[in-house]
């Protein structure tokens, strides 16, 4: 089961967050939030609604994956590439994305890798603009690694 325990930061920074962007405060926009608040690691639309559930937060798939947008095109929070084609979220800290990430080729998780400096920038042609860059190093977290676990097979 992944670490996070949802509402562990006020509810009033969600609310301020929200409204900062123009956005209309809905309790499922401020339950995503702080679930990615208080997530240790990106989190998956299906770890997200079972948070939301587990907190009494009534949803549907649609709703949450509305919000999850929202969120991503106000940048509030990022989308990271997980294993099998499906997204992982977490929030963007003061506007900004500075970490790596590492993802488990064999269990599918996706680590937050924050002493890995992601600051230098590539070179780009006349007339390019960056508007973001992602780290993603693949390969075996450490317990599959221990326990010699092949890719695909949990």
């Amino acid at each position: 089961m992944p670490d996070y325990a949802p509402y562990r930061h006020p509810l009033p920074s969600a609310r301020e967050l929200i409204s900062a962007h123009g956005g209309r405060v809905t309790r499922t926009r401020i339950a995503v939030i702080e679930t990615l608040q208080a997530g240790q690691h990106p989190l998956s639309h299906d770890e997200i609604g079972a948070a939301l559930t587990a907190a009494g937060v009534v949803h549907d798939r649609v709703t949450l994956y509305r919000a999850l947008d929202w969120l991503v095109e106000q940048g509030i929070a990022q989308r990271i590439a997980g294993g099998e084609r499906a997204w992982r979220f977490e929030i963007r800290h003061d506007g900004a994305h500075r970490h790596a990430h590492f993802h488990c080729d064999r269990c599918g998780q996706i680590l937050c890798l924050e002493d890995v400096p992601t600051e230098s920038s590539p070179t780009l042609p006349a007339g390019f603009e960056l508007d973001r860059a992602e780290l993603v190093l693949h390969g075996a977290c450490a317990d599959c690694g221990r326990q010699g676990i092949k890719a695909g097979t949990r």
